[in-house]
């Protein structure tokens, strides 16, 4: 029999998605870019339901008159094509009723967005930011296997190696919601390099993954910007040192949470090309300020609910690397892994497809589908 409830839910979607597809043809819509935006993602989003959908009801149609067939029918052969008719529906429907499940629950707005990664080190010293460096290898070669473009916005290198901190620019389909669920501390178990005795030591940094500002998600007034303009440091070629193609934004911004006014200070060294630093840096300021009113609604969800897999909170301790034992384990799903090398190399899909499995899992039983 079909799931009633779910079918009751189905009702509307088709004609929405109908609806949707006239209204991001309509000229007014077009000029309104925010409108439009909003819109054509709530269709992409509407095509993969109705889909399901369709494909779902045949299923049910389906079964039903291999049913029929079967209540009426006597001759043996029209019998077995019904049976083989309704085990075909039948071993169908429970996967696109799960499908369809999760694709009822509201997306994060988000999850489509390109992302701002930041990596600090943070207790440990020396270690800490080769740590740092070690995370910051570990995602770029993840994003490689991804086809995601990867740009480096700042960093501070550490007197050891790796990061004190460094800030990636991401860009590529769903970027910010894969990379969501690495938000948090991240804490390291193995012998340092600097270390002569051979004592494991625990150092740990810190990855905080932003959902990347389009231009119309925040107002920013660009006259009260300041900006200053400087030589890059660092090695590099002829025009690295001679040519003032750094730049530094600084921006007076009001919380709108708080009521504190505080000074936003930006800067940017990633290309040659002075102009493209200035658009980077824009860039980099709207997420700040996008990530600080977004908080509340992270706050909102995280409240909501009693576990939470991307809470946003990103003083939690998330994950541990223990290198004497090859293993990684992370402490929000309880899930232990021992292939560390790999790990390290980029191969950390399978962690992230059991965040998002436990993740749906607490979303379906909060939409109590």
């Amino acid at each position: 029999m079909a799931d009633n409830t779910l079918l009751q839910r189905l009702d509307g979607i088709e004609s929405r998605f109908a609806e949707v597809a006239t209204l991001i043809t309509d000229p007014a819509v077009i000029a309104d870019m925010k409108r439009y935006v909003r819109l054509t993602k709530e269709y992409k989003d509407l095509e993969r339901l109705v889909a399901a959908t369709r494909h779902y009801r045949t299923l049910l149609a389906n079964a039903d008159e291999a049913r029929a067939m079967l209540a009426s029918e006597s001759d043996p052969e029209l019998r077995e094509m019904a049976k083989e008719q309704l085990d075909a529906a039948a071993g169908e429907l429970p996967r696109y009723e799960e499908e369809i499940k999760l694709l009822l629950i509201p997306a994060d707005p988000e999850d489509s967005k390109n992302a701002i990664l930041e990596i600090r080190g943070g207790t440990g010293g020396d270690e800490a930011a080769i740590f740092a460096g070690d995370l910051a290898k570990m995602y770029m070669k993840y994003c490689e296997s991804k086809g995601w473009s990867v740009a480096v916005t700042s960093a501070s290198e550490g007197a050891a190696g790796g990061y004190k901190e460094i800030v990636i620019a991401i860009t590529g389909e769903g970027v910010y919601g894969t990379l969501k669920y690495e938000s948090g501390v991240h804490r390291v178990q193995r012998v340092p390099a600097t270390e002569t005795q051979g004592r494991v030591h625990t150092s740990a940094a810190t990855v905080a993954v932003l959902p990347e500002a389009e231009a119309f998600d925040v107002e920013i007034n660009e006259g009260e910007i300041k900006w200053d303009t400087f030589r890059s440091g660092g090695a590099g070629g002829q025009n690295v040192n001679k040519v003032e193609s750094g730049v530094r934004l600084r921006y007076m911004w009001r919380n709108p949470i708080t009521g504190v006014s505080e000074e936003i200070l930006i800067e940017c060294t990633e290309t040659r090309d002075q102009p493209k630093n200035k658009e980077r840096a824009l860039s980099r300021l709207r997420t700040f300020i996008y990530d600080k009113e977004h908080q509340k609604y992270l706050d909102d969800i995280a409240s909501r609910r009693k576990t939470m897999v991307s809470t946003g909170d990103r003083s939690a301790k998330i994950r541990t690397y223990n290198y004497p034992q090859g293993r990684i384990t992370d402490h929000r799903i309880n899930y232990t892994i021992y292939n560390l090398a790999a790990f390290m190399d980029g191969d950390i899909q399978d962690v992230i497809d059991h965040l998002i499995v436990a993740e749906n899992a607490e979303k379906l039983k909060a939409s109590e589908l």
